[in-house]
């Protein structure tokens, strides 16, 4: 076959059904080409232009091409290849970036036709396109800029920017991604890299007798079967209990259906999945456990040495069982929320390869040095023997939090000294990463005629799946969030998460305070509609403020920004025909007695080039533009001279990427390290500090841990919140026509960046509230197809408003808050609420889908 990519002549000679995709990525190194879910052609993100018509090149057949021409955005015109990067650059259309360039190719040959598009042209246009982090509407902001410079002839000059927080800094290395030119993990190559392929269980529980990997061996680039009795450290992984075995060993029992029994290694992708199914496991299949009701039964079987019970949190002052008594309004029900797919753009993949009696792993990992800490376990190696770079990866959400993709590139390319790439399939992905909790609240919640809340009984069940993952902390955070944005000066909530043989479940944006601010908020409408209260004035008067208690007995001293938030949504709220509002808090950092803290170091390399070195995960949420824009606020440099790695051989550690607590702890260490430097830099000049190296951080390890005894002593559950106010309005056609959001960030670090994170973060919260819904049937999921999971598109994305609130939080950077989980803890509430506005049914189990 004869055709044409970008301008250049090709020929293929190959299977007629072969993949364009493939062909583009493997054949030609084409990277701007995304494999997001190949071949279910779900996402958009391999979307090229063939022959005039945009394509999704997973689903393309190389037949298909001959005689044509193939565009990727490497063959744009410079004009075209500037006005997108400028635009998704300039308005924030791009946040991680995975998708970003199958939308520029989709958007590219729309503006061909419709050099001036509408706003619904290109919303329908986009139909066969997901992101997961943006809402949608900066990207259409930014393909109608695009448009506009195309027009023109060109693009619009960059005005000078200080960097300085508080301005629109546009975000750190967005241009390069947006074209599909800054490499992800899968895209990288190295000489002799080898592909290895896991094989999974076919049972959520039962015990495999035998693994024959004698067919797999035998097969054509096969390097090596990695079985159990080959990892030469730790089998057990896992950040606070390690029971997630890399790989299940002949005679033991699996989990789930997620679990790796092989791991196939060979000199291609394709073989090492091939001959991964080639591995044959006989069975001795097992009645799996697949609900908490079966968990707890006291003849269950016990999924683990310790019983099915993973952990029981408690959140308790005052005497709720008396205060209840003495209500006047008491409601009572149960509230139902459903598992969560993350559904980031891209699959998880890691890349490890031997060099100089090291093993470096390049990782998408949201935690370097929890990811450095647990490698050196299983490969029985010193922590200074492995260097973990972070590359930018393509969302995560909690969900690579997890040791999956690295752990198993690592073990391969330590036992064959050879540089391993692990990619995992979508299917793959779904099948084995952590979901978010599903979780049974049943709720008592009670207050006096007067409309003051006076107590809260509730009971907590959440189905961790197989694993423990960090579901003790999800329950921990749904008891510790469990009265939302409200004092209630009586509370005794449990909650219990629980082993069964379901898909782990684990760290998910909200992290157990959505799931509890939904049973909360409907609680809290109920009440006024017993009661007859108004629904805005209840929330103020139950809202927290400086002084009062949390519902683990945090006396709030600072920074308290509820009553802010309601009032930024007031007259909305009162003057939509159908409206629901609901309130939310989420914590900064994780508290509870563990600490949280940032170590960082600027080194002067050259007088025009400072490089910033810190441990967090840059996602999409921008944490490497907060980094720089503190450095720009302190000393005063210019944005273009800062660069930012993320690599543990740089000595900068901190925690997971989780708990909205990079933006703040990265800023307050930042800030430390800037003192000698500034002052330095005042006395000497920049290139008389080239060579020099400046180190700060900070910490705060003086949070409560639950069922502490403080002896008197105020408890701390976490050194900072974030807080909102969130009204959902739906048209008189039953649907949800705007969301409302206002969110306390203590300061917006850059307005932007602020914006972006809270509409990623209302379009998430709407498809958990309405749509979304990982559908799990006798131990596995029901479907392993993207599509299926529910995220919303472009077109039923509707309206969102984004509202900016300043209370200066007491030991913030600049009085920031975290503002990357709050923007979707209130909003599955709010449009419940507004439902029951528009047709007066309550609905206590999401999805709400009727």
């Amino acid at each position: 076959m004869r055709f044409k990519l970008n301008g250049v002549e090709k020929e293929y000679v190959g299977p007629a059904d072969g993949s364009l995709l493939r062909w583009l990525r493997d054949t030609e190194g084409v990277i701007s080409a995304k494999d997001g879910c190949a071949p279910q052609a779900s996402c958009g993100c391999c979307t090229v232009e063939l022959g005039g018509k945009a394509v999704l090149s997973c689903a393309t057949p190389m037949k298909l091409v001959e005689g044509k021409e193939i565009v990727t955005t490497e063959g744009l015109t410079k004009l075209a290849q500037e006005a997108f990067a400028d635009a998704f650059a300039r308005n924030g259309g791009a946040q991680c970036g995975f998708c970003i360039p199958g939308i520029v190719m989709r958007a590219w040959n729309l503006l061909k036709t419709k050099p001036e598009p509408s706003r619904d042209d290109v919303e329908r246009g986009l139909n066969l396109h997901l992101c997961r982090c943006t809402g949608y509407k900066k990207i259409l902001d930014s393909i109608d800029g695009a448009a506009k410079s195309l027009r023109d002839g060109k693009v619009p000059p960059v005005e000078p920017q200080s960097g300085k927080v508080g301005t629109r800094l546009r975000k750190y290395d967005i241009k390069d991604a947006v074209l599909g030119l800054r490499p992800y993990v899968a895209d990288m190559k190295v000489p002799g890299m080898l592909y290895a392929a896991p094989r999974l269980s076919d049972h959520p529980r039962a015990k495999a007798l035998k693994i024959d990997a004698s067919a797999a061996r035998a097969m054509p680039g096969v390097s090596r079967v990695i079985l159990a009795e080959d990892v030469p450290g730790s089998r057990l992984q896992g950040s606070i209990i390690r029971d997630w075995p890399i790989l299940v060993a002949a005679g033991e029992t699996t989990g789930y259906v997620g679990d790796v029994l092989a791991l196939v290694v060979a000199d291609s992708r394709a073989r090492a999945q091939q001959a991964a199914d080639a591995v044959k496991i006989e069975y001795e299949i097992l009645t799996p456990v697949l609900d908490v009701p079966s968990a707890l039964d006291p003849g269950a079987p016990k999924l683990t040495p310790k019983g099915n019970i993973l952990s029981v949190s408690k959140a308790k002052k005052g005497d709720a069982d008396a205060a209840l008594k003495e209500c006047d309004f008491v409601h009572e029900a149960v509230y139902q929320t459903q598992w969560i797919e993350h559904a980031y753009m891209e699959p998880e993949a890691a890349l490890a390869l031997p060099e100089n009696e090291r093993l470096i792993v390049y990782t998408q990992s949201q935690g370097i040095y929890e990811d450095r800490r647990q490698l050196a376990l299983i490969l029985s190696l010193p922590e200074d023997k492995i260097d973990v770079v972070l590359v930018p990866n393509g969302g995560g959400f909690g969900g690579k939090e997890d040791m999956l993709a690295q752990s198993q590139a690592a073990l391969a390319a330590h036992l064959l000294g050879r540089p391993v790439m692990v990619e995992l399939t979508r299917e793959q992905s779904i099948l084995m990463h952590s979901k978010r909790h599903p979780l049974r609240m049943e709720y008592r919640l009670g207050c006096g005629k007067d409309g003051k809340l006076k107590a809260l009984r509730a009971r907590i069940y959440g189905d961790s799946g197989a694993y423990a993952s960090v579901g003790m902390k999800v329950l921990e955070r749904a008891a510790g969030h469990s009265t939302g944005g409200y004092c209630v000066p009586h509370v005794d909530v449990e909650a219990t998460a629980v082993y069964t043989n379901n898909v782990p479940c684990g760290a998910m944006r909200g992290f157990g305070a959505n799931q509890a601010t939904f049973a909360m908020e409907c609680a809290v409408d109920e009440l006024c509609a017993m009661g007859g209260f108004d629904r805005w004035q209840f929330r103020w008067d139950n809202a927290l403020t400086d002084g009062l208690t949390t519902s683990t007995g945090q006396i709030l001293t600072g920074g308290v920004g509820v009553r802010a938030t309601l009032e930024a949504v007031k007259e909305r709220f009162q003057a939509a025909k159908y409206a629901g509002i609901a309130c939310g808090i989420k914590n900064t950092g994780i508290g509870n007695g563990m600490p949280d803290y940032s170590e960082v170091e600027i080194a002067v390399l050259a007088a025009d080039r400072v490089e910033i070195h810190h441990g967090w995960t840059e996602m999409g949420q921008g944490v490497d533009t907060m980094a720089v824009q503190t450095v720009c606020e302190e000393t005063g440099l210019a944005a273009a001279l800062l660069t930012v790695r993320t690599r543990t051989s740089d000595g900068t550690p901190s925690g997971m990427t989780t708990a909205s607590r990079a933006t703040s702890l990265v800023g307050n260490a930042l800030i430390d390290a800037c003192k000698a430097f500034k002052s330095d830099l005042k006395r000497e000049g920049l290139a008389a500090l080239v060579g020099r190296r400046y180190r700060g951080k900070w910490i705060c390890d003086w949070t409560t841990k639950p069922g502490y005894d403080t002896h008197g002593k105020p408890i701390v559950t976490h050194y900072s919140y974030s807080y909102a106010t969130q009204v959902a309005i739906v048209g008189d056609d039953g649907e949800v026509c705007e969301l409302v959001a206002a969110h306390d960030a203590g300061r917006v670090m850059n307005p932007t960046l602020f914006e972006g994170q809270i509409e990623g973060s209302l379009h998430m919260g709407l498809g958990y509230a309405i749509s979304e819904e990982l559908v799990m049937q006798d131990g596995r999921p029901k479907s392993t197809k993207l599509r299926d999971c529910g995220v919303l598109r472009a077109k039923e994305t509707p309206k969102l408003t984004v509202i900016a609130v300043e209370v200066p939080d007491p030991l913030g950077p600049y009085g920031a808050k975290g503002v990357g989980e709050i923007g979707l803890v209130p909003t599955a509430g709010a449009v419940a609420n507004a439902f029951w506005a528009f047709d007066g049914k309550r609905r206590r189990t999401l999805p709400m889908k009727d």
